[in-house]
């Protein structure tokens, strides 16, 4: 189960990524600020208003265009968005977002080579040489790319990047990038996981109606099989990319992205036990789900391991 799961969860994040790269080069989705008009799937998205038709609609036309052309379509966009995070939380996060992508691979590449996950966690072994700068110029280049396709959501791609090859870029496009570039860099490299947690708008509505939701999909921990972490070095919380205490109670883990990667560390440590037991955590919903939080509270890994 879960090779099937780690090579879906990989095939969506490199398509949605990829897709999040490509999508203005293909006129797939953009706003083109010049044209002061939406391009999806290569067409123009003016809800349903030619320039040249303003003068032929009286007003309760233009406003029936308006509403089912935009109003309508976004509406059902965002209820469909929403539902699914009622009922399955993160999902996007986890699943999609090309950010939480950039943070997954920054955070392996740290762990690697400077021993933490984070800047806020003691190093768990010395750092390889060079392995600071080497990461920063790569947030570097990762954040010039993404300031770069931001803007080519506004501007037209191919005709930007022949100014940028030329350097013949104007006054705001070229401190577009430049501040972008900055600033995503210092969230890449410093505060990945904060911006995720407490500045996506986007994560945070999800996080919300999640927790509206006594029985969604939630990572459940059968506490009876509690003993079977006593041989275990809290591997799923620090294998989790958003620093969250696993088998907490629900609210304790509100930002959960559902990546699932936390169960892939505890069937790691299930299988190194030569043990044949199930992992001790899974996604759980329903009336299991209901259950979460009275079966993790007050749950305690140092304590049990003290005990015994």
């Amino acid at each position: 189960m879960t090779i099937p799961r780690k090579r879906l969860r990989t095939l969506s994040r490199y398509s949605f990524y990829l897709l999040f790269l490509l999508a203005p080069w293909l006129d797939i989705f953009r706003f083109d600020l010049n044209a002061g008009h939406f391009v999806i799937l290569g067409h123009a998205w003016i809800f349903g208003l030619e320039p040249s038709q303003y003068q032929c609609f009286d007003t309760p036309t233009q406003v029936k265009h308006l509403v089912f052309n935009f109003i309508v379509p976004v509406v059902i966009l965002v209820s469909v968005f929403i539902f699914l995070s009622w009922k399955y939380g993160r999902l996007y996060c986890g699943w999609l977002c090309p950010h939480f992508s950039v943070v997954e691979t920054i955070n392996r590449l740290m762990e690697k080579y400077l021993g933490r996950v984070t800047l806020w966690e003691k190093p768990l072994r010395d750092s390889k040489s060079g392995a600071w700068l080497l990461i920063l110029l790569l947030c570097l280049l990762i954040a010039f790319i993404w300031a770069f396709t931001i803007l080519s959501y506004v501007l037209p791609p191919f005709e930007l990047f022949h100014d940028l090859l030329r350097a013949d870029l104007t006054f705001g496009p070229s401190v577009f990038l430049l501040v972008m570039t900055l600033v995503l860099t210092l969230d890449f490299f410093f505060a990945r996981h904060l911006f995720c947690k407490y500045g996506c708008s986007v994560g945070m509505l999800q996080s919300f109606a999640w927790m509206g939701n006594p029985r969604a999909l939630v990572i459940g921990f059968d506490k009876s099989r509690a003993s079977l972490c006593q041989s275990c070095d809290n591997e799923c919380d620090k294998a989790c990319p958003m620093r969250l205490p696993v088998r907490g109670i629900k609210r304790a883990k509100i930002t959960c992205t559902q990546c699932g990667v936390c169960l892939t560390a505890c069937d790691s440590v299930q299988e190194k036990a030569a043990n044949n037991e199930p992992r001790v955590i899974n996604w759980v919903s329903g009336d299991k789900a209901v259950e979460v939080d009275r079966k993790a509270a007050g749950f305690d890994i140092k304590r049990l391991k003290k005990s015994t």
